[in-house]
């Protein structure tokens, strides 16, 4: 079995280690938060200190970590993990940033003998815990299939998406869709509640009608419950969203969708939400109209 190092134990980091370590892999891990890697510590993961020590004699490095600084940190600090690169070490990045900073990190990691994967998912906690995540990969074919063991632990479905670089686009054109969908959704439920429908009975149309999509399946039954509890946070939507638009200005392609979606995010942000679920975007328009998606006056 491979020898894998982890880095960034978070809300999709945590039950992917532990997936792994369930499979029977040797597993070190790292996070800043060094408490995070408690409950790993005790299923037989060997805890280290630094991204470097978490990179040093492995087979593979998987990092997840939630921005292009803390990315950059652990990467090229000076106890980061291209100071332990060495011949045949595969790093994947599993992480949503910027596919400018993805093709710097993969020459980097190259240059030094390595060899590198951009390999952002999807599917938020319920996929992670579930080893059903989605991976949207960009890099060297052989390089992917030589590690479909890891892959088929962790998710259900491997899609390359070309070189270096491509996971990341797929991934911010991918959410742009998915920040789309919550406002859309959530705008939605606040028409049909304004309107006195039964936020149930509208759901199960949305569900079997044209308008039904997988955010619609995840996010739905929160909205009408009013349960915020984070699957995939505001703020890291805001931040996806705001890097497909630096990309999309810099490819010059028209946005105005993902702009309108941005600014309501960027609305929850402001509103001291951005830790909850993305789909509590949802109570910013029972603000708007006076009631909760189930009519209860505010």
């Amino acid at each position: 079995m491979k020898k894998i190092g982890f880095i960034g134990l978070g809300t999709m980091g945590l039950p992917m280690a532990a997936n792994l370590l369930k499979a029977g892999y040797t597993l070190t891990v790292y996070n800043r938060t060094a408490s995070k890697a408690e409950s790993l510590v005790q299923q037989g993961a060997h805890q280290v200190h630094t991204p470097r020590e978490a990179a040093t004699d492995q087979d593979m490095v998987i990092t997840i970590i939630s921005d292009d600084a803390s990315i950059v940190d652990v990467y090229e600090g000076e106890d980061g993990i291209l100071n332990a690169v060495q011949n045949g070490l595969t790093v994947m990045d599993c992480s949503t940033i910027s596919p400018s900073l993805v093709k710097q990190l993969a020459t980097s990691i190259t240059d030094k003998g390595g060899q590198f994967l951009d390999a952002p998912v999807t599917g938020s906690e319920p996929a992670a815990i579930d080893g059903t995540l989605v991976f949207m990969v960009g890099g060297d074919p052989h390089v992917i299939d030589a590690h479909q063991d890891v892959f088929e632990t962790l998710g259900r479905k491997v899609i390359p998406m070309g070189a270096n670089g491509s996971g990341a686009t797929a991934k911010l054109a991918h959410n742009t869709i998915v920040g789309i969908h919550t406002v859309a959704l959530a705008e939605a439920f606040a028409v049909a509640a304004k309107g006195g429908i039964d936020p149930s009975a509208f759901y199960e149309l949305v569900r079997m009608g044209a308008a039904g999509s997988r955010t619609a399946e995840l996010k739905g039954q929160k909205i009408i419950d009013g349960d915020y509890t984070n699957q995939f946070s505001l703020a890291l939507m805001l931040k996806d969203l705001k890097l497909a638009s630096v990309l999309n200005d810099t490819n010059g392609v028209p946005s105005p969708m993902l702009n309108l979606a941005k600014s309501m995010f960027q609305i929850g942000q402001t509103k001291g939400y951005g830790d909850d679920d993305l789909s509590v975007i949802a109570k910013c328009y029972e603000e708007w109209i006076g009631q909760t998606i189930n009519g209860k006056e505010l």
